[in-house]
C-alpha cells in the first residue's frame, strides 16, 4: 500500500529571489514633498542671516551697488564698529536687563500660572479664572509701541526715566503674557497624581509650587528663559525711548548709532548688527535641545 505524499515547497520570499519590497509612491512622495519644504524654510531663515554678514564685510559703494559681489571685501568695518561702539558696556547693560527682568518675569509668571490652573478662588467659580486668564493673554493682543508714552510718562512720574527699572518694568510685563500662556497648557497636562501623591504626604501649598511642580517644568522654563533673553537682547522701542544716558546704552542701540540724519554707514551698521548675532546664535546652539524639549512638553502624556 503506497502513501501518496506531496511536499509543498516553501513560498518565495522577496529577499531570497533577490527582489525588494516596493514602497508605496505616496509615502515616498509625501517625504519628498516635507524635505522640500523644510529645506526651503531653512533657507529663508538662514538666508537674511547670510547676508547680512556679507554685507558686514563690503563697503558703502558695493552695498548699494553690488550687494552679492564676492570682491572687494575689507575688516575695516569690523574695526569701526569696534572703535566706535563701547561693546563690554554695551554687553555689561544688557546683561544686567536679561538677568533680572527675565528672573523676576518668570516668577510671577509661574506663580500666575499655578494659581490659575491649580487653586479653587472663593466663589468656588471657574469663571475668575477665566476672566483672569483671558486678561493676562490679552496682553499679546497689545502692540508695544502703544505702551511707549504711557509707559515714558509713568517713568518720568515716578523718577525712573533714564536708569534700568526703566527698561526692567516694561520688559517683565511684556514678557508676562506669553510666559503664562505657556505655563498654563504645561500645567494642564501635568499629571495630577504627583499632586496627590504629596498632598498626602503633607506637603502644603507653597511647597508643592517649589518642591514638586517647578523642579519638572525645567524644559518650559528653560525654554521662556532663552527666549525671553533673546527678546530682551533685540528690544529696540522701550531701550530708545526711555535711555538718553551713553553710559546704559544696550546692544539694541549700539546698532543704531551709524544711522546719521542725512547719511547712514551701511557696512559699519552690518558689522555691528553680526557682534550682535553672535551670542545670540551660541545660546541657540548652546541649548536648542532645551527649546525642542520645552516647546514640545506636555504634547504626550
Amino acid at each position: 500500500m503506497s502513501i501518496d505524499t506531496e511536499v509543498k515547497m516553501p513560498l518565495a520570499s522577496p529577499t531570497a529571489t533577490g527582489e525588494t519590497p516596493s514602497r508605496p509612491r505616496g509615502r515616498s512622495r509625501g517625504r519628498i514633498v516635507v524635505s522640500a519644504v523644510a529645506y526651503l524654510i531653512t533657507f529663508v531663515i538662514l538666508f537674511p542671516l547670510l547676508w547680512i554678514v556679507l554685507l558686514s564685510f563690503q563697503t558703502n559703494d558695493n552695498i548699494l551697488n553690488d550687494p552679492f559681489s564676492l570682491s572687494n571685501l575689507t575688516l575695516a568695518n569690523y574695526q569701526q564698529a569696534l572703535e566706535t561702539l563701547n561693546l563690554l558696556v554695551m554687553y555689561k547693560n544688557t546683561l544686567i536687563l536679561a538677568v533680572v527682568s527675565v528672573t523676576v518675569g518668570l516668577v510671577i509668571s509661574y506663580m500666575a500660572a499655578f494659581a490659575l490652573t491649580r487653586m479653587v478662588f472663593r466663589s468656588g467659580r471657574r469663571r475668575t479664572q477665566n476672566t483672569l486668564r483671558f486678561y493676562f493673554l490679552a496682553g499679546l493682543a497689545i502692540p508695544v509701541y502703544i505702551l511707549l508714552f504711557p509707559v515714558y510718562r509713568l517713568d518720568i512720574a515716578f523718577g525712573l526715566f533714564g536708569t534700568y527699572f526703566a527698561l526692567i518694568l516694561p520688559y517683565i510685563a511684556v514678557t508676562i503674557p506669553f510666559n503664562i500662556l505657556l505655563l498654563t497648557g504645561f500645567l494642564r497636562d501635568f499629571p495630577e497624581e504627583i499632586e496627590q501623591a504629596a498632598v498626602m504626604d503633607g506637603v502644603g501649598l507653597w511647597r508643592m509650587a517649589w518642591k514638586v511642580v517647578f523642579p519638572l517644568m525645567r524644559p518650559v522654563i528653560a525654554t521662556l528663559a532663552i527666549l525671553n533673553v533673546i527678546y530682551v537682547w533685540n528690544e529696540f522701542p522701550f531701550a530708545v525711548t526711555l535711555i538718553n544716558d551713553p553710559n546704559m546704552t544696550t546692544v539694541s542701540l549700539g546698532v543704531s548709532q551709524f544711522q546719521g540724519v542725512y547719511s547712514v554707514n551701511y557696512g559699519a551698521m552690518m558689522a555691528s548688527a553680526t557682534l550682535v548675532l553672535l551670542p545670540q546664535l551660541a545660546i541657540y546652539a548652546a541649548f536648542q535641545k532645551q527649546v525642542i524639549a520645552g516647546m514640545t512638553a506636555g504634547a504626550v502624556r
